[in-house]
């Protein structure tokens, strides 16, 4: 299986990301990223997966089962936390956008068919997480307690600040000992320009994954559009280089009965959260909310 994937090797249908489970190698997990043109209707059949309909950049009307949602998204990730969808299995999603945009379509495979549903972008939690030069912002739009409408579906975003550490320490979902909880796991990266908010392939950052049986050992250098997927193993941290904030979407789905984003982090790193205690976070952080940044 080949965990990274760059910009420009998922393409499909003119779109810059197509990643079905197949193609991943694994079971649950999905990604797609398109493209809407100003004014030309796109429609999605969901076949056997649940999604929601994150705007990355530009916003877009949402209709599904009779239902119509307008997202007013965002000028780019970097900017502001955005409105969503959440569109169920076996569902006909017809996207139009007045302006054009790009849409993230985080899925995961399901069998439970839910109704549609509207997040206001005003009701999404954004969580400051880790201290230092580990401080980084999680927006829980699509988790467990906080977005409960979903059958196996997951989703969060993370801003690393330039020259922050995220996904710190190194964590792990699968069925290994101690963990509890399974789940396949997708990032995809966005990488800011040096003006922090445009995303550009002129930056870069790095990731990290690996087993304790050494099966597994990549340190990659990510760029704007990257994917890197995690079937198992500690993942992290992630590493945005001085200049250059990093974004990335994390989807997680797997077989457990009840949605989960559980870890259990390395043990040879978990002392590092009790520094977090006496260490003051990254002013920088929280870096969006709801409301557009100046």
């Amino acid at each position: 299986m080949t965990l990274h994937r760059p910009q420009g090797t998922l393409v499909a249908d003119g779109d810059p990301v197509l990643l079905t489970p197949e193609d991943a190698g694994w079971t649950y997990c999905g990604l797609r990223v398109l493209v809407l043109e100003p004014g030309k209707p796109r429609r999605i059949e969901t076949g056997e997966f649940e999604a929601f309909v994150l705007p990355l950049a530009g916003g877009c009307v949402v209709e599904v089962d009779d239902r119509r949602f307008e997202l007013e998204g965002r000028e780019s990730v970097f900017t502001r936390v955005t409105d969503f969808a959440y569109v169920p299995r076996d569902a006909s999603v017809a996207l139009t956008s007045t302006n054009g945009a790009e849409i993230a379509l985080p899925m995961a495979k399901c069998t439970r068919r839910l109704e549609p549903r509207y997040g206001p972008a005003e009701n999404v939690p954004v969580e400051v997480r880790g201290a230092g030069n580990a401080t980084r912002q999680v927006t829980n739009f699509g988790t467990p307690g906080v977005w409960d409408h979903a059958d196996k579906l997951n989703a969060c975003e993370l801003i690393t600040p330039d020259g922050n550490w995220s996904s710190y320490p190194p964590h792990k979902h699968d069925d290994s000992e101690p963990c509890e909880v399974v789940n396949e796991e997708i990032y995809y990266f966005r990488i800011a320009a040096r003006d922090g908010m445009t995303p550009s392939r002129e930056g870069f950052g790095f990731h990290r994954t690996y087993t304790g049986d050494g099966e597994i050992d990549e340190d990659v250098t990510v760029r704007d559009g990257d994917v890197f997927l995690i079937p198992r193993g500690y993942h992290g941290p992630c590493v945005a280089a001085p200049g250059y904030p990093m974004y990335y979407l994390n989807v997680l789905a797997g077989p457990g009965e009840e949605r989960s984003m559980a870890f259990c982090d390395d043990p040879a790193h978990t002392w590092i959260r009790a520094t977090w205690d006496t260490t003051p976070t990254d002013p920088r952080c929280p870096v969006t909310s709801a409301t557009p940044r100046r």
